[in-house]
C-alpha cells in the first residue's frame, strides 16, 4: 500500500493529530486535512485570524508572511475579508521574486489583489524587493527593515514545489546550504534558482524557523507524494521542506486534495 497521509494515520476525520512518518523519525507535525480546498481555506483563516487577534492584544501588533502561488491566493482573499485590526498587522513575504510589484510575477501583485482587495488594505506592507537597487545591495537594508519591522514572525504560511522547496530554497541553488543554517546571521538572502532564471529575494531558515507558528499548506496529491517524500529524506539539501519540517517553530500541515 503507497504511503499517504490517511494510511500513515495522521489524520482521522479531519482531526488534528500529531504525525510520526516513522517510529525513528524526527519529523513531527500536525496536520489537517478536508475534504476539499474551500473547507481547508475556511479553516486556515479562521486559524490565523485568532492568531493575529492574539498577538495584537499582548503585544498591541501582530506580524505575518505569506507566499506566492496558485494554491495560497484563496486563502489570503477570504483571510482578507476577516474584520481584524489590520492597521496594527505587518505583513511580509516568506520571498520575493526581484521585480517590480506591478510585475505579473511578483508576490507583492499577489497580496495586493488578494488580501489587500479587502479590509486588509490597512495593513503594513514590509516589500522584499526595492526599486532601483541591485539585488545584492539590497539585502542589507530590507533585512534591516524586515528585523524592525516584522520579526519575529507571529505567523508563517508557506508553501511547497514538487521539487521540496519552500520559500525560494530550492534544491541545488547556490548558497543554500548557508540559508538553511538556523545560525545564518542574516534573514534574507538573494538566490538564484538553478533551473529557473529569476533572481529571488527569500528568507532564510533562520528567520522562518524563529516564527511562532508556521502552516504549511498544500493541496493535491502530487504535493501529498511530494511531502512523503521529504519526510522519508535526511538531506535538507535535496529536500529543503525538511529543515522546516525538523525545525524547533511549531509546523501544522493543512492538505485538501
Amino acid at each position: 500500500m503507497p504511503w499517504t497521509l490517511k494510511n500513515l494515520g495522521c489524520v482521522d476525520s479531519n482531526v488534528l493529530e500529531w504525525w510520526k512518518v516513522e517510529r525513528n523519525s524526527s519529523v513531527s507535525f500536525k496536520t489537517i486535512e478536508e475534504q476539499n480546498r474551500e473547507m481547508l481555506t475556511d479553516r486556515l483563516v479562521g486559524d490565523v485570524a485568532v492568531r493575529l487577534e492574539r498577538a495584537i492584544a499582548k503585544r498591541g501588533r501582530a506580524t505575518l508572511a505569506l507566499s506566492g502561488g496558485a494554491t495560497p491566493g484563496p486563502f489570503m482573499t477570504q483571510l482578507g475579508k476577516v474584520d481584524l485590526d489590520w492597521k496594527n498587522i505587518f505583513v511580509t513575504l516568506s520571498d520575493e521574486r526581484w521585480v517590480p510589484a506591478n510585475h505579473p510575477r511578483s508576490n507583492h501583485r499577489l497580496v495586493n489583489e488578494t488580501l489587500f482587495s479587502g479590509r486588509a488594505k490597512t495593513a503594513t506592507f514590509v516589500p522584499l524587493y526595492q526599486e532601483g537597487m541591485d539585488r545584492h545591495h539590497a539585502v542589507v537594508p530590507l533585512s534591516e527593515r524586515l528585523t524592525r519591522d516584522v520579526l519575529p514572525l507571529d505567523v508563517c504560511v508557506l508553501g511547497m514545489g514538487e521539487d521540496l522547496h519552500t520559500a525560494s530554497l530550492f534544491p541545488g541553488v547556490e548558497g543554500l546550504a548557508r540559508a538553511l543554517d538556523p545560525s545564518c546571521p542574516t534573514p534574507l538572502m538573494t538566490l538564484m534558482p538553478a533551473t529557473i532564471n529569476e533572481p529571488r529575494m527569500t528568507m532564510t531558515a533562520s528567520a522562518l524557523l524563529n516564527a511562532h507558528q508556521i502552516h504549511l499548506l498544500i493541496a493535491g496529491e502530487r504535493k501529498e507524494v511530494a511531502l512523503i517524500k521529504a519526510c522519508k529524506t535526511s538531506d535538507i539539501l535535496t529536500a529543503p521542506i525538511k529543515a522546516i519540517l525538523d525545525g524547533p517553530a511549531p509546523v501544522t500541515v493543512w492538505y485538501a486534495p
